[in-house]
């Protein structure tokens, strides 16, 4: 089994304890989640962030619901977590949040271990459209972080989004 990696890291001009409190309410992953995916959480809210939290939710893939369940496997408060897919459209998915303190804010940073389903084929469609998608999902959950940590600095605290 191949397995693919994406690492991304982004500096966020607020607080560890600010950005780890919004990250560790999964509630918020709808806010960072492109609306295209038709992304809902099934796990009844409030959902209590701990190791052994299992989380249900459904994404949409080319139009069509797919439900995904995660484990979440690691639960440091402040520093990491990790979710572990139980089902979901990958084979593997192992995605590591990191939070690090710096005299400039915080670095969020992202490791997303994963494989492909159907052998050979999920290869071949992981190379035409899979990794462009994760980059574009990604790319526009940083401009999201981006705008929604300052539109706190400027209109809102931490509790008025969450």
């Amino acid at each position: 089994m191949k397995t693919f990696t994406l690492k991304r890291q982004q500096l966020i001009k607020r607080s560890l304890h600010e950005v780890f409190s919004f990250f560790s309410k999964p509630e918020n992953l709808e806010l960072l989640t492109p609306k295209n995916l038709g992304f809902q959480i099934l796990t009844p809210s409030p959902i209590s962030m701990k190791e052994g939290t299992i989380i249900d939710y459904t994404i949409k893939i080319a139009g069509v619901p797919v439900r995904w369940t995660t484990l979440i496997t690691t639960y440091e408060p402040l520093y990491r977590f990790v979710d572990l897919q139980l089902k979901g459209p990958y084979s593997y998915w192992h995605h590591t949040h990191t939070f690090i303190e710096t005299d400039d804010g915080t670095v969020i940073a992202d490791e997303v271990k994963y494989s492909m389903p159907f052998g050979v084929l999920g290869r071949f469609a992981h190379a035409l459209f899979v990794q462009h998608q994760l980059n574009t999902i990604f790319d526009a959950r940083s401009t999201k972080i981006e705008a929604i940590f300052t539109e706190l600095t400027h209109f809102r605290t931490p509790q008025d989004i969450t």
